[in-house]
């Protein structure tokens, strides 16, 4: 039998459109760049984790880590979809879900107010993860998502932490962003009338870390947290 030949597939820059990542709504703010979703799902803090439990949707707000194209989320291994995710085979069918708002859009309508979001939205099945070494990865991950260089700051996890937690794993195939920013659309009818429009932009920032009263004497402020 004569062998195949030919350049192997070559990654891309963007994710490939599916029925499912397409939006009825505005397909227009809609995009599959990978730069601009892995910025997007940097930038977060908290994502929601959608699932079907018993026939009914579940929506549970989780901490995640992104390395590369993988997405992992942790949690005890007593919980629910965890525990689910363990047990289905071959994983888990899941929706997460990462949204930033960025300012209000107040219009002279009712009708079109709305906010400036940035928002990713990710179908797939999920894993759980049983490798030692890809567990590290993962939990390392979660933690320096949060706060970036806090894992080689901090004590790793033990045995029996490690067997208490569990930590599933999602690919990033399925995945789209979608974006409005601009102005307000008011109609042109109502630009005449006396409300105020506008926006009203949104900012996240930090306060002053606050010591944990049992610091241990001599314990200084790391670099990360005291930069900017």
């Amino acid at each position: 039998m004569q062998g195949t030949t030919g350049t192997p597939p070559q990654p891309t820059d963007t994710y490939p459109p599916t029925d499912r990542t397409v939006p009825t709504r505005a397909p227009d703010r809609a995009s599959y760049d990978k730069e601009l979703v892995h910025a997007i799902l940097d930038e977060g803090c908290v994502c929601h984790l959608g699932f079907v439990r018993d026939g009914a949707p579940v929506v549970l707000p989780t901490l995640y880590g992104r390395v590369g194209e993988r997405l992992y989320v942790h949690g005890s291994t007593g919980s629910r979809p965890l525990r689910m995710t363990g047990a289905a085979d071959p994983g888990l069918p899941v929706c997460l879900t990462v949204t930033h708002v960025d300012a209000l859009v107040l219009a002279r309508s009712a009708f079109h107010h709305s906010i400036n979001y940035r928002s990713v939205v990710v179908h797939g099945t999920a894993y759980e993860v049983t490798d030692p070494e890809e567990r590290r990865t993962a939990l390392d991950a979660l933690v320096d998502h949060v706060v970036p260089g806090r894992s080689r700051d901090s004590r790793p996890a033990n045995k029996k932490e490690l067997a208490a937690t569990a930590v599933i794993r999602l690919d990033l195939d399925e995945v789209s962003a979608k974006l409005r920013t601009g102005g307000v659309n008011d109609e042109p009818e109502d630009l005449a009338l006396p409300h105020w429009a506008g926006l009203v932009p949104l900012r996240k920032g930090y306060a002053a870390p606050v010591a944990d009263p049992a610091l241990a004497p001599g314990t200084a402020l790391p670099d990360y947290l005291s930069a900017g």
